[in-house]
């Protein structure tokens, strides 16, 4: 598998729309990552559980692996893009997509709190 080919298949599903973040292509639906390709095009990333990983690890061993420190530990899974099958890679981002549809949208920064008001006082100097 390429990371054309897992791009092609992260967009192919209801919703998902691609944008970047810190430097690497990623993918979102209800406006929270889900996946994303890393800089060096032979790995992606999913997010799922870490009881979803366990199954993905157990069954396809060569293909997934925890990402490094906390984010593995909390579900986020590495694609060997050279050692993934597209039905694998299709179930784990339908996997991660779903996930993602059933959190809330998060807020934007403009209303991350609701109900306060910006400050309009003018500043002057003494």
């Amino acid at each position: 598998m390429t990371d054309d080919d897992f791009r092609d298949l992260a967009l192919a599903l209801d919703g998902v729309a691609e944008g970047a973040h810190m430097g690497h292509p990623d993918f979102r639906v209800n406006n929270r990552i889900f996946a994303s390709l890393r800089h060096d095009g032979t790995t992606a990333m999913v997010k799922i559980t870490p009881e979803q990983q366990a199954v993905l690890l157990q069954e396809h061993p060569r293909a997934f692996e925890p990402s490094p420190g906390a984010w593995g530990r909390g579900g986020c899974t590495d694609v060997i893009l050279k050692h993934a099958r597209v039905p694998a890679v299709r179930g784990a981002l339908h996997l991660a997509c779903e996930l993602a549809m059933a959190k809330p949208r998060p807020r934007t920064l403009a209303r991350s709190k609701p109900g306060a008001k910006a400050k309009t006082r003018a500043r002057t100097r003494r």
